[in-house]
């Protein structure tokens, strides 16, 4: 026996009624959590949406069929976040579960020939009563929270429309196979997408820590010349044993794996190795390092001009100085506009004590960007040393406008000024 037909005109009455109320609590839901999800370090996008009345008695009439007496639809009121890599999915969700009262959980979506879904998190959670307090009863006390990579939300979306909406269920091996093939051609560029993050981390991270190598030898070979009356150069460590030996493995890894390999040797003051490493690099001559073009040609030599700079910071932190210049050069000559290369060759001119020399990379350094506190603070050390004092102190308060709060310009500042009597 078919179950009674409802009464569609009532369900629209009921649906009707509590229209303003669902608008209100959905953007609350929206709002609160798109203030939840701050604490990721990506940047999710939110959106809010309440099921429209055809797709709620659509969805009524199906749960009918199935025996369900009286049906109640959860996902009335949705949020969707859709999270830019794999690796966010958990974190959104561990979030959501400690600022929500989890009713349920559930992945939805196989990827199999049978069922086409790309998989995809759902949390059925309690609307906060202090939502409901401020707004009123929305007509459930349900909302749906769904949490998507930008891959799985497309994939969704057009399952939607081509399978769920339209009843469809193709027969057809050839069919099956090329829906089957779309979903695993998004999952792989999700897993892609998240190994590129991945190594971008990994490369930033190793990146900070040899800058901060290098500025500490920078300040230890410049600064206490200004307040110092002898000074002496200091080395850092260089083991005699490194092991600079590059395997048959390195030929068979990617330009990024040697580079990050390079880095970490860097930054664990094994400058030996690292700078061999980057030897090798430039030697292997990569196909990515191989112009077919003219744009290819461009990205090539920024790409050797990086590494050429890489290779001079190496060779000025074990104080091989002219090796250090010749490779800040080569860097140069690869990409004009590669001004940190100046300023690292005017580093090294000052602490030889060529400073004619180091202010012409400053001066080169600021022409291609003008806005370096640091490298007027160092022009400013250059003309200190040729007893310039007017133009030390006026690259001094240039520097000062752009970090006003830096102690080793304000130091300087002072010492200017009593040289000229200020």
């Amino acid at each position: 026996m078919n179950p009674a037909s409802p009464e569609k005109n009532h369900l629209k009455d009921e649906y009707d009624k509590y229209a303003l109320v669902r608008h209100l609590v959905v953007n609350e839901l929206k709002e609160h959590t798109e203030n939840i999800l701050t604490a990721l370090d990506s940047s999710p996008v939110v959106s809010g949406r309440i099921k429209n009345f055809s797709s709620f008695f659509s969805k009524y009439l199906r749960l009918l069929k199935t025996g369900t007496k009286d049906p109640k639809i959860t996902d009335l009121l949705g949020v969707r976040i859709i999270c830019p890599f794999i690796e966010d999915l958990q974190a959104a969700e561990t979030l959501i579960e400690n600022n929500f009262t989890i009713v349920e959980r559930e992945i939805k979506g196989h990827a199999t020939f049978k069922e086409f879904g790309y998989e995809s998190t759902h949390l059925l959670i309690s609307i906060p009563q202090a939502i409901v307090d401020k707004h009123g009863n929305p007509g459930t006390n349900i909302a749906e929270i769904q949490i998507r990579t930008i891959l799985q939300d497309a994939w969704a979306e057009v399952e939607h429309e081509l399978v769920y909406k339209a009843e469809f269920s193709p027969f057809d091996e050839p069919m099956k196979r090329k829906l089957a093939a779309v979903n695993a051609s998004l999952s792989l560029a999700d897993i892609i997408f998240q190994e590129i993050r991945s190594y971008q981390r990994k490369f930033t991270k190793e990146m900070g820590r040899r800058r901060e190598s290098f500025f500490a030898k920078i300040e230890e070979s410049t600064d206490d010349l200004l307040f110092a009356s002898e000074h002496e150069f200091n080395t850092l460590p260089v083991s005699e044993n490194e092991n600079i030996h590059i395997s048959q493995d390195a030929y068979q890894v990617s330009i990024d794996d040697l580079l990050v390999n390079a880095l970490s040797a860097h930054n664990q003051n094994r400058f030996n190795e690292a700078i061999s490493q980057y030897t090798h690099i430039l030697d292997l001559k990569p196909a990515s390092l191989e112009p077919q073009n003219s744009e290819d040609a461009r990205s090539a030599n920024a790409m050797r001009s990086i590494i050429y700079k890489h290779r001079g910071m190496a060779h000025f932190a074990c104080s091989r100085y002219n090796e250090a210049i010749d490779d800040f050069t080569s860097s140069l000559k690869l990409d004009p506009q590669a001004y940190k290369s100046a300023y690292y060759r005017g580093v090294v001119q000052s602490v030889l004590k060529q400073y004619s020399h180091a202010i012409d990379d400053y001066t080169l350094s600021l022409s291609i960007n003008p806005y370096q506190s640091f490298c007027l603070f160092r022009r400013g050390q250059a003309y200190y040393h040729i007893g310039d004092y007017p133009q030390g102190l006026a690259d001094c308060e240039n520097s000062l406008s752009l970090e006003p709060n830096n102690n080793s310009t304000i130091k300087f500042k002072e010492l200017l000024l009593k040289k000229l009597k200020f």
